[in-house]
């Protein structure tokens, strides 16, 4: 398989086929964003002789009777059926809709068993599609995006340099709702800066109660040295929340969320892994946040500062 510098997914996407498709991201300015550093470039378009020989190589394992025979003698298990894709990549979903309908074709001459397609995808990717593309991507199997909204707080969304505003994460979105396409949230714990994330939490509340999201996964903000964001703490011009300042970000978001999603904190940034359905079991979570700040701020920041890499 054709992979270039570290590969990210995410947690629920364990069982699905990664497929590099593109490398990096479009974007590339966003502050607190050390991912894809490990790159040569910014932005990369797999070749098409590079999608067909992984998916050969996949298409071979998986039917071979010779591949599995060797896979069992070795111990390694038998390779499972494969229903779903994941194209790796910052924001595959980027591409032309021409384009993202020629990669479903071609997954599914060699594994025609194919039944969803995911990515990650920037809020800003479906801005040049048009409503009836969006429809052709979901026929053709366009599903469970993984969007990194990270917030609705409009100040720490231009602080960031995320490029584009709450408005259009509702704009877009919408759209996706519109057309049958599930998505995900990704939300940034701590985001929003000292002092502000409760705030930030209510203005994110206040956006997703208005859209469809089948998750809300949050990740803590996990400064590193070699990002913009530490160079503006060096500056003075952002300060980072403490840790027991982002639990109780996080307790506000799941006690204001109104809509019926999946809450979950399963990174590898948060110091605990969190999991559950709301509105149902809000409760419970709200118990496991509290659990959670008994710690206290020193136990919680020794995870933080210790943290080699998300």
């Amino acid at each position: 398989m054709h992979y270039t510098g570290t590969i990210w997914r995410p947690p629920y996407e364990a069982g699905s086929l990664l497929l590099q498709v593109t490398a990096g991201c479009t974007h590339h300015k966003c502050k607190f964003c050390t991912l894809y550093a490990d790159l040569p470039f910014p932005f990369r378009l797999s070749p098409r002789q590079e999608l067909e020989s992984d998916l050969l190589e996949v298409q071979t394992a998986d039917r071979d009777p010779i591949s599995q025979l060797i896979a069992r003698l070795n111990g390694i298990p038998t390779p499972k059926e494969i229903y779903r894709v994941f194209l790796t990549g910052a924001n595959s979903f980027v591409l032309r809709t021409e384009k993202l309908l020629a990669i479903a074709d071609l997954i599914r001459q060699y594994l025609p068993k194919v039944e969803t397609i995911g990515c990650f995808a920037r809020v800003t990717d479906a801005v040049q599609k048009t409503d009836e593309d969006l429809f052709a991507l979901r026929q053709a199997g366009y599903d469970g995006l993984t969007i990194g909204m990270e917030t609705g707080d409009d100040e720490a969304l231009r602080f960031m340099h995320k490029g584009y505003t709450a408005a259009d994460i509702l704009t877009q979105c919408s759209r996706l709702d519109q057309v049958g396409i599930g998505y995900n949230f990704f939300y940034l714990t701590g985001i929003s800066g000292a002092g502000r994330g409760e705030a930030g939490a209510k203005a994110t509340a206040e956006l997703c109660n208005q859209l469809h999201p089948q998750l809300i996964g949050a990740n803590m903000l996990t400064v590193y040295s070699e990002s913009e964001l530490f160079a503006e703490i060096q500056r003075g011009n952002w300060e980072e929340e403490s840790e027991v300042e982002k639990y109780q970000e996080l307790k506000t978001l799941v006690q204001t969320l109104t809509i019926p999603v999946t809450f979950a904190a399963m990174g590898a940034s948060n110091a605990v892994q969190l999991h559950g359905e709301l509105p149902w079991e809000r409760a419970r979570l709200l118990r496991d946040i509290d659990q959670v700040l008994e710690a206290g701020e020193s136990k919680l920041r020794q995870y933080r500062v210790t943290l080699p890499h998300l």
